[in-house]
């Protein structure tokens, strides 16, 4: 049934009167009683009584009024959620992000969330060094808060921030007691290797740090978490060069120093595949930017 005659039925209903409803509908009244009658044929029975005081409904025409403002109010509703979801506003979204950037993020992250897209729902999925880019392409999240960027041909990246690089130790070690390290220092101690060195480019912001200043540190450990590697550095298998961040994650018994002569840094980027039409990212990009700008 068309809706547009629906519209003109309630209308003629509600004014009792095809003139008014007319005006009402800024139209001519000829077309509007053409319109009716058309819709009383298709129904087949006749939906008004036509008196000299007006257009009362007849049983019929009250067993479709509430029906018809019922099915114009979803047809809106319906025209709403499609343009709140178009918009960006209404709809879901899974969000991606790293251990590292939990508790620097999230809890900046998620009210504003939750303040700017009121109508989304949200899925949080943590991600690891060797899952965040399967879990990007294979739709799993549709964006993904990452340190760094994730680098593959069918992934967007923006970068959104960046945290400085520095030395995590144990507080037992001499390191520790140092206000500040000379990477010349970390020659030759076991490093925490975080992320895989397989699975991320050899010009990473730790190796490049280490080539700069012809430091060869030998792997102890290669791990995907930073959780992980603060656990193999307070059980004394070595230390790690992490972000800033990763300080609040950090164990009793850990200890951060920034380095003397270096402020390597390692970016913090928001991902999501570059076919993506969900018009939640951008969205969600905002967002992320303004909690990340906070830390």
């Amino acid at each position: 049934m068309d809706l547009r005659r629906l519209r003109y039925f309630v209308a003629v209903a509600e004014e009792r009167s095809v003139g008014k409803a007319a005006e009402r509908l800024r139209m001519a009244q000829p077309p509007l009683s053409v319109q009716i009658r058309k819709l009383e044929a298709e129904i087949g029975t006749p939906l008004f009584h036509r008196g000299t005081r007006g257009m009362d409904l007849t049983e019929a025409g009250l067993a479709l009024l509430s029906r018809a403002s019922e099915a114009l109010a979803l047809a809106a509703e319906g025209v709403e959620a499609a343009r709140a979801v178009a918009a960006g506003r209404r709809g879901r979204l899974a969000v991606g992000y790293m251990f590292v950037l939990a508790n620097a993020v999230l809890p900046r992250l998620v009210p504003e969330l939750r303040r700017s897209l009121p109508g989304v729902d949200l899925d949080f999925v943590e991600l690891s060094a060797s899952t965040r880019e399967s879990m990007l392409l294979d739709r799993t999240v549709a964006a993904a808060l990452s340190m760094p960027a994730i680098r593959h041909p069918e992934i967007q990246a923006s970068q959104i921030g960046s945290q400085r690089l520095m030395l995590a130790v144990p507080a037992r070690s001499p390191l520790a007691r140092l206000a500040t390290v000379p990477v010349t220092r970390l020659q030759g101690r076991p490093l925490i290797a975080l992320p895989r060195p397989d699975e991320e480019p050899t010009s990473s912001a730790v190796a490049a740090l280490l080539r700069r200043h012809q430091v060869v540190m030998p792997i102890a450990s290669r791990v995907e978490t930073v959780y992980s590697a603060l656990s193999l550095v307070l059980a004394g298998e070595g230390v790690a060069i992490l972000p800033a961040c990763a300080q609040l994650a950090s164990p009793r018994g850990i200890v951060f120093r920034p380095f003397l002569d270096a402020a390597d840094a390692i970016e913090i980027a928001v991902c999501w595949r570059r076919d993506s039409l969900s018009p939640l990212i951008q969205n969600f990009l905002k967002c992320a930017e303004k909690a990340v700008a906070r830390i």
